[in-house]
């Protein structure tokens, strides 16, 4: 039998450009979107965040790959779709989802200009999809803390996208009201040790942005993508946790300003 080793060559082979790696990491505990999660589950998220963030930040071996960068046309067209995908967000769910948190979602697509492609004012490699669907507890029967998988909208921005989604559609805002100090703190005091020296005022400004990547995610996929009921429950959890963080700190405002 050929080793891991030599079937991944031999992918890489013919493949070209592309490899593919296959990883055992069970026994584990999968995150579940729609159950929520724990305290401690979100602490040792928060940690893998920062261990994704402070090695890339501003690091130009990172930050300037191109590939991880969209095209200013993709990005154009982007924005010019996302207005549709409101007009689809708000017929499926207006009577599913509150309506205070509908404002935040149509707010949001009045501002898409201001929004999609926008500048941050420190870059590193980002998830973009950093939620506990894509997350992986107690690896390898617990003597690994966590995996980060699904990384297909990994790019180039603030790390502060990851930690506001994950605060707001990631966990929802029961946990994330409750905890907000503390997460917050936690993620700076990580990112202080690795390097990267962090307080809250160092990063108020991102993270009220961050909170509205999960907005916009939560519309665009329910907008494109085939309805299911559990597709449904994902979206509106997702939605309802990020725009409750986005009304709270007012993450509209923080993208006009």
């Amino acid at each position: 039998m050929r080793s891991p080793r030599a079937l991944v060559a031999e992918i890489a082979d013919d493949a070209g450009d592309f490899i593919l790696l296959f990883e055992d990491l069970s026994p584990l505990r999968g995150g579940d979107q729609i159950a929520g999660c724990t305290l401690a589950d979100a602490r040792t998220a928060i940690r893998a965040a920062a261990a994704i963030h402070a090695p890339s930040w501003e690091n130009p071996a990172i930050v300037e790959q191109p590939w991880l960068h969209l095209p200013e046309a993709v990005v154009g067209q982007i924005r010019a779709l996302y207005p549709q995908a409101q007009a689809i967000f708000r017929e499926r769910y207006a009577d599913l989802l509150e309506p205070e948190y509908m404002v935040v979602c149509d707010g949001l697509a009045a501002r898409a200009d201001r929004w999609f492609g926008r500048q941050s004012r420190t870059r590193c490699l980002v998830h973009g999809d950093f939620r506990l669907d894509n997350i992986l507890f107690d690896i390898r029967g617990g003597t690994e803390p966590i995996a980060v998988v699904d990384w297909q909208t990994a790019t180039i921005g603030s790390g502060l996208t990851d930690i506001g989604y994950f605060m707001g559609c990631g966990i929802g805002a029961d946990l994330a009201g409750a905890h907000e100090d503390q997460l917050l703190g936690l993620y700076c005091a990580e990112m202080t040790a690795r390097g990267v020296p962090l307080g809250r005022a160092d990063i108020e400004q991102e993270y009220r942005l961050g909170a509205l990547h999960g907005v916009s995610t939560a519309v665009f996929s329910a907008a494109f993508v085939e309805r299911t009921a559990r597709g449904d429950a994902n979206f509106l959890s997702m939605a309802r946790g990020a725009c409750a963080l986005a009304a709270r700190v007012d993450s509209l405002g923080a993208l006009v300003a």
